[in-house]
């Protein structure tokens, strides 16, 4: 079994667990499902591939150029316990373009002549969070926990018949954090953060959003996301940061 379906028959298992886990609360409090429509910028994205003298540093963005690019998010949330909750996320991020570089390219083995090069650069996160209410007020609501993400990542340049592909497919712990503050019965501001630092890299997940409830159960938003990180290792040198802009909703029945 390749360790990319070693990982997702992993998350699959610990899915599963945290259903069976929480039925009892589940039933008492259905699920709540976010939505999330962003267009996503790519700012920088610096890669080489081996960061060894037998790989070429270069910008991806160079090649991909910086987007906007579609990238949805779905995310279920639902009671474990008095003030604990479970959460999974579903956030794919791929982009392909062909671009030109004004030099040759040593990556993962294989050389690129200076001239146009197709690259297709994918960056999914699969997460599934335990998270504790630390704070619950009707006026503020603050969430502490950890998350447990899977990293499906790759790059692929290619140049004619030549072609060249790095998978990066593993397993990453984050701390876990999200606040509430309801502005009035209508609106309410909204954060979280997704996050850890350090070894031969870090990793950065945040954002915030404006929600007005527009009928029961339903609130519609806006929201901004910062994604960031990367790593420095023999193996690969990595590092990437992404913008978001777009609309969010929410199904919280009641």
């Amino acid at each position: 079994m390749s360790n990319a379906k070693k990982w997702f028959s992993a998350l699959g298992l610990l899915v599963v667990a945290m259903f069976i886990g929480a039925r009892a609360a589940v039933a008492a409090s259905p699920p709540v499902v976010d939505l999330e429509l962003l267009a996503t910028a790519q700012n920088k994205n610096q890669v080489q591939v081996p960061n060894t003298g037998q790989g070429t540093r270069f910008s991806l963005q160079s090649l991909t150029g910086s987007g906007p690019y579609f990238a949805p998010r779905l995310q279920v949330s639902w009671a474990a316990g008095e003030r604990s909750e479970w959460r999974v996320l579903l956030a794919p991020l791929a982009l392909s373009e062909q671009g030109r570089s004004d030099r040759a390219i040593r990556f993962q083995g294989a050389t690129f002549a200076a001239g146009p090069i197709a690259a297709r650069y994918q960056f999914n996160s699969w997460r599934a969070t335990w998270r504790w209410r630390w704070i619950d007020r009707e006026d503020l609501i603050v969430k502490v926990g950890f998350t447990a993400k899977i990293r499906d990542a790759s790059i692929r340049l290619r140049q004619g018949t030549i072609g060249a592909e790095k998978d990066n497919t593993g397993f990453v712990p984050l701390l876990h954090a999200s606040v509430v503050r309801p502005l009035n019965d209508k609106w309410s501001f909204e954060g979280d953060v997704d996050a850890l630092a350090g070894g031969p890299g870090y990793a950065v997940d945040a954002g915030v959003r404006l929600s007005r409830e527009f009928a029961p159960g339903w609130s519609v938003g806006a929201t901004a996301r910062f994604l960031d990180g990367g790593a420095d290792s023999d193996e690969v040198y990595a590092f990437a940061r992404f913008t978001s802009v777009g609309l969010a909703l929410r199904w919280q029945p009641r």
